[in-house]
């Protein structure tokens, strides 16, 4: 299988489909995940660690103490994203991840933090390797790229 980036008018881009070899669309990745309920799984997972694990401990810092809005934000944001439906950009039309993030301080450690935590959560969760690796060099792209942003902000 080969993934399928497609760019937006927009800055955001979304996984919108699996080809086959042969180039037909077979399936979205939200689809091969196994749905919201699958996303809602490793975001889950994905604040849990972050709320648990002391080495999350500066990411978690970052975050209000109530994390109910950013587990329900994060899983409406990746069920569009993946290719499922798109109900988190129709309720946030015009807001990118990126500028939503730019008001934070975010450096190369906590960056890393959220990649880590993340990678964790994919394969705690039974996530197809091939597809958390897919979703996780594409993270550490948008994590690399708001600490940069952070840091050129800071200068």
């Amino acid at each position: 299988m080969i993934l399928i980036w497609i760019k937006e008018s927009s800055p955001k881009a979304r996984l919108i489909a699996f080809m086959s070899e042969s180039g037909t669309s077979a399936t979205t990745p939200y689809d091969s995940l196994g749905g919201e309920s699958a996303v809602r799984r490793f975001v889950d997972r994905f604040y849990d660690l972050m709320e648990n694990e002391a080495e999350y401990a500066a990411l978690r810092a970052m975050h209000a103490p109530d994390l109910a809005p950013m587990r329900r934000s994060l899983t409406g944001f990746l069920t569009g994203w993946l290719g499922g439906p798109r109900h988190w950009f129709e309720e946030n039309v015009g807001v990118c991840v990126m500028s939503a993030h730019a008001v934070l301080p975010i450096s190369a450690e906590t960056s890393q933090q959220w990649t880590d935590a993340m990678a964790r959560a994919l394969a705690e969760s039974d996530v197809d390797a091939d597809l958390a690796t897919r979703m996780n060099d594409a993270f550490g792209k948008m994590a690399g790229g708001m600490a940069r942003m952070a840091a050129n902000r800071n200068n």
